[in-house]
């Protein structure tokens, strides 16, 4: 009896760590999604907000990242969960008044959620509050240049050349025959370099003299034109002479300045721009002075904080949003 009674306390000890092992979730591959926006009445004006740090914890373990450009975060929290412990996820940046959400044993639950964080702005240091009128950003617009291959036609290509044969010559077993096999035929060939930074286009090949209708012409050599073009012709008659012809075009990058007006709401302009722009600035009047501020790859502003980020899956469009610095305003 003995026996079988620790047996059964040990089975029942085996039970319980059993289910409460099962009522533990390990979340080591559980991701938490979200954006982070400013918090504003006009849902227009609630614009991404970059670099806030995004940590989850319980207490024993913890996990940070940041939101990017356009505010979204992606955080791996590789902790153990029981039912009933919290896991706090906290949003911090020094610009914006601290966040903080209380996830409870529903973490599973709420990785599937999307999370839409939003936080609101510390109050402003607006030029009053320095003891001065804040500057006026105004007039603003976005120049930058895009490059386009262009091509150019510069002049054309002239070649003549002769097959020389004899008509009425029996075709011999060998020799280059007529389409039929009954005469002898006579083949002959040229070439057109276009040069480097050319190519040919429009190709025309046409015989002009002799008997032409005894004569064949292989235009697999210029049908796609391209730098290097050949051509070549069969002629089953007498004397026969052909003409190669060809326009030359130069392929160059022509660079175009263009123009755009960003979108100011609140403290905040936002623009985009296709993948082919380069040398992006803005022209503004500050404080009544006509200026220019090229972005530059850190996208730095003497009055405004920049950031860019890419578009849709094919990023095939940059988007900035600018927000103003302390003692600026538009």
């Amino acid at each position: 009896m003995l026996v079988w009674a620790i047996i059964a306390v040990v089975a029942s000890t085996m039970a319980i760590t059993l289910a409460v092992r099962m009522h533990r979730w390990s979340a080591g591959t559980t991701r938490i999604k979200g954006a982070v926006i400013v918090r504003d009445d006009d849902t227009r004006k609630e614009l991404p907000i970059a670099d806030v740090a995004v940590t989850a914890s319980d207490g024993a373990t913890s996990a940070t990242t940041q939101s990017n450009a356009s505010g979204y975060f992606d955080l791996l929290f590789k902790g153990g969960v029981w039912p009933g412990q919290t896991v706090t996820l906290s949003f911090r940046h020094p610009d914006y008044e601290p966040v903080d959400i209380k996830l409870q044993s529903s973490l599973r639950l709420s990785a599937k959620q999307l999370w839409v964080v939003r936080m609101a702005p510390t109050r402003e240091q607006s030029g009053a509050d320095l003891g001065k009128p804040p500057i006026i950003v105004s007039n603003i617009r976005v120049r930058y240049t895009v490059n386009s291959p262009t091509e150019v036609n510069i002049g054309s290509a002239v070649k003549t050349f002769q097959v020389v044969n004899l008509a009425n010559v029996p075709c011999v077993r060998g020799s280059p025959c007529s389409p039929d096999g009954s005469w002898k035929a006579s083949a002959n060939s040229e070439s057109l370099d276009a040069g480097a930074g050319n190519e040919f286009t429009n190709v025309r090949a046409s015989c002009i003299a002799g008997p032409c209708p005894f004569t064949r012409i292989d235009s697999s050599g210029f049908v796609n034109g391209g730098r290097n073009i050949s051509v070549s012709a069969l002629n089953w008659s007498d004397t026969a002479t052909f003409l190669l012809e060809a326009e030359v075009l130069h392929t160059a990058i022509s660079s175009n300045v263009r123009e755009s007006y960003p979108v100011v709401f609140g403290r905040a302009l936002s623009f985009t721009l296709p993948p082919t722009e380069e040398g992006v600035s803005l022209e503004a009047e500050v404080g009544g002075t006509h200026m220019f501020f090229p972005l530059g790859p850190a996208l730095f502003l003497s009055w405004a904080t920049c950031t860019a980020s890419t578009n849709g899956e094919d990023e095939k469009t940059t988007v900035y949003r600018c927000e103003l610095k302390p003692g600026f305003r538009f």
